[in-house]
């Protein structure tokens, strides 16, 4: 009773306590600066993807569509969702002073590294044509197969841990190398993909060649500078597996990954409902789709900044400040997403026009847009606030917000478009009424009061904190 009083003591001192924004947007850009770039050069080569495909011909490139979300959704759990529990758990244990914990994390973050990228290989690597067939049936099956197999079969696993090794030096506050890394990583992807697309024949399969390659040197080479000790600590190979330390891991890791694959299931079901309008629909939904998704890159520059922050924060006990942190970065991103938003919303034709050149495409694809943008700045918020939960260990909001949109998306999507009669434009409307409602519930979850030292960060058992 007493260790509780002096709990909830210290917590009331430290709220009390105005902590100054000032230096917080100090630590949050220096720490998202290098993301930063790194998130607008992957925002170019995502792009510089779309056009690619889109002279594919059509055929191709509502097959890329289709392979879209998984493949973000990789993507996303790699990097932001089991990524960010990666640098969550190391932050914390860095943040409480121990080194030695940090260390054996880095072996259970590979070895969850490897299972993840060998189960998206086999799965859609493995059976492209029945998973990509059951969501927009065999004709664009046929035409994304080879693109699959490539994509996934030859690059998951790289995927899987160049981010895993990226993540464990963002939680050792070693952003800007993990940004370096991958920014050559992403900038020789188009150039890949043009070359064993076009000039090598390879097609739309030339683009997830090119993808697989870029990832495999980006793998190598930040397993090198972990293993050098560039994120502040030099892990060991003498490790046993630990329960625990999985535990550490997978506690925000897995429910990360959950609302990964629940905001991708969200894209994957709203295609198939499109499907039904026809190939145009599909690859128009795509090129929106894949705007909605550059929201990500941008919120994860300061959210990865976050992360680590907020993790540090909480793994010394100074919720005050972990809150601060949290809205400051996600005010930030507001702010950017959103007008970045608005500009796609006032000229959806010019921008769907930067994809295609196909009349009923860019049409479609423009309609989509004057809904989705409009939304953008509250998906930012919403982002960078899930960022912020991974860090403080606090991802129940999250969920539900995941929960909301594909709730709104895909059910209330297909009430506007079917029952009340607006066709393709009641299934944009969802999607937009979605991602907007997934900010605001996740602001609600980082509300004052909401985090606090009398719950527990993360459900550790007892000996999480030995290294096994």
């Amino acid at each position: 009773m007493a260790a509780r009083a002096a709990a909830r003591k210290a917590v009331r001192t430290a709220s009390a306590q105005p902590v100054a924004i000032a230096p917080l947007l100090r630590r949050i850009f220096a720490l998202a600066a290098p993301t930063g770039l790194l998130a607008a050069l992957q925002v170019v080569a995502q792009l510089i993807e779309i056009w690619l495909a889109s002279r594919q011909g059509m055929a191709a490139f509502a097959g890329w569509a289709v392979v879209l979300p998984f493949a973000q959704l990789m993507q996303q759990m790699s990097t932001g969702a089991m990524g960010g529990g990666v640098a969550s758990a190391i932050a914390r244990a860095l943040g409480a002073g121990r080194r030695d914990e940090a260390s054996a994390l880095v072996v259970h973050a590979s070895l969850i590294a490897v299972v993840a990228g060998a189960a998206f290989g086999i799965v859609l690597a493995g059976f492209p044509a029945e998973v990509l067939g059951a969501v927009a049936g065999p004709e664009v099956a046929q035409a994304a197969s080879g693109y699959a197999i490539w994509l996934f079969g030859a690059g998951a696993a790289p995927v899987w841990l160049a981010n895993t090794f990226a993540s464990v030096l963002r939680g050792g506050g070693r952003h800007a190398l993990a940004a370096r890394i991958l920014a050559l990583t992403w900038a020789g992807c188009p150039l890949l993909g043009w070359l064993l697309a076009e000039p090598l024949g390879m097609g739309l399969a030339g683009l997830g060649a090119g993808f697989a390659l870029a990832f495999w040197g980006a793998a190598l080479a930040m397993a090198a500078a972990v293993w050098r000790g560039e994120a502040g600590f030099a892990p060991g190979f003498r490790v046993r597996p630990s329960r625990p330390l999985f535990h550490r891991i997978l506690s925000v890791g897995l429910v990360a990954c959950g609302l990964a694959a629940i905001a991708n299931l969200t894209t994957i079901l709203v295609t198939a409902q499109v499907a039904a309008y026809g190939a145009a629909a599909v690859a128009a939904f795509g090129i929106a789709a894949r705007l909605e998704f550059l929201v990500i890159p941008a919120a994860f520059s300061v959210g990865s900044a976050l992360t680590a922050l907020v993790g540090h924060a909480v793994g010394a006990g100074d919720w005050a400040t972990a809150r601060r942190i949290a809205w400051t970065g996600a005010w930030l991103v507001f702010a950017a997403t959103g007008a970045a938003g608005l500009a796609v919303a006032l000229a959806p034709t010019q921008f769907a026009g930067l994809f295609s050149g196909d009349p009923e495409v860019v049409s479609i694809a423009a309609r989509a847009l004057s809904f989705t943008g409009l939304a953008f700045g509250m998906f930012g918020l919403g982002m960078a606030l899930y960022f912020a939960s991974m860090g403080a260990g606090r991802m129940r909001w999250p969920v539900l917000a995941a929960l909301s949109r594909i709730g709104l998306a895909v059910g209330g999507g297909w009430l506007l478009a079917e029952p009340a009669g607006m066709g393709l434009d009641g299934y944009f409307l969802g999607v937009a009424l979605g991602i907007a409602a997934y900010g605001l519930v996740t602001a609600i979850g980082v509300r004052p009061g909401a985090w606090t030292a009398r719950a527990p960060t993360a459900r550790t058992p007892t000996g999480a904190g030995r290294a096994g």
